[in-house]
């Protein structure tokens, strides 16, 4: 059981790293014993460090009296320590996550069982299941499009994105998008400010040209069309009022 004292810490070895929680009260000893099981690296090997965000160099964790002396006098939460072997014989004895061949199940041995996800979709008829999947899938398009046609949403027109009335621009695209992942259209948006996502392509493919970051691809609901000027230009009428305040 973790008692109130215990702290998180960022565990990071060659081989791994992870989140662990430590106790101020242990000593250097008992602190490299329990990181034995994590890092592979026999408590004698292991050389510890302790490195803070503001500053570039480690700080060794290390005492003449190791089983006496406690960590508190280093450890605080959420600081990184670093575990380095002083053994070239177990430097490497957990390699890198990376190097470890990972088994991947072929799709054939995969559809072929019967307690898994797609299992259970095909058995309920759950989504491309479900034998009126393509009815479904129209029915939502056509929503789509009604939704474009009376939000009056047309190439050119002004618009906001809301939840925000700050992100602003002009449509610049309705229309189907087969790079993006789903059903039905989307409506290119070229933003007056640098708060997009793209330059008006997708995947390679151009829809409408802006500059980098002015572009965004959104869907007919998130699209409010309006008289919207630019920011900045939406109160030149009222200069003599702003004057007088």
């Amino acid at each position: 059981m973790m008692t109130a004292r215990d702290i998180p810490v960022l565990v990071v070895s060659s081989a791994s790293s992870s989140e662990r929680r430590v106790n101020p009260s242990w000593s250097i000893s008992q602190l490299k014993v329990k990181f034995e099981s994590i890092t592979g690296i026999p408590p004698a090997a292991q050389a510890l460090t302790l490195h803070l965000p503001d500053r570039q160099q480690g700080t060794p964790i290390s005492s003449d009296d190791e089983d006496q002396t406690q960590i508190g006098a280093w450890v605080s939460a959420y600081v990184e320590i670093h575990v380095a072997s002083t053994d070239p014989a177990t430097a490497n004895v957990i390699p890198p996550l990376s190097s470890v061949p990972k088994y991947e199940m072929p799709i054939e041995t995969y559809t072929s069982l019967s307690d898994t996800v797609l299992a259970y979709k095909k058995s309920h008829r759950i989504g491309r299941f479900d034998p009126h999947a393509p009815e479904i899938e129209q029915k939502k398009v056509a929503i789509m499009w009604d939704e474009i046609d009376t939000a009056k949403i047309t190439v050119g027109a002004r618009c906001i994105l809301p939840p925000s009335s700050t992100r602003r621009g002009s449509v610049a695209y309705v229309g189907l998008v087969p790079e993006i992942p789903g059903i039905g259209p989307w409506i290119g948006v070229k933003l007056d400010e640098p708060a997009g996502k793209n330059d008006g392509s997708v995947a390679g493919r151009r829809y409408f040209d802006c500059e980098p970051q002015y572009g965004v691809f959104v869907r007919p609901e998130r699209v409010e069309v309006g008289d919207w000027k630019e920011l900045g230009l939406e109160n030149d009428d009222e200069d003599d009022d702003l004057d007088e305040i």
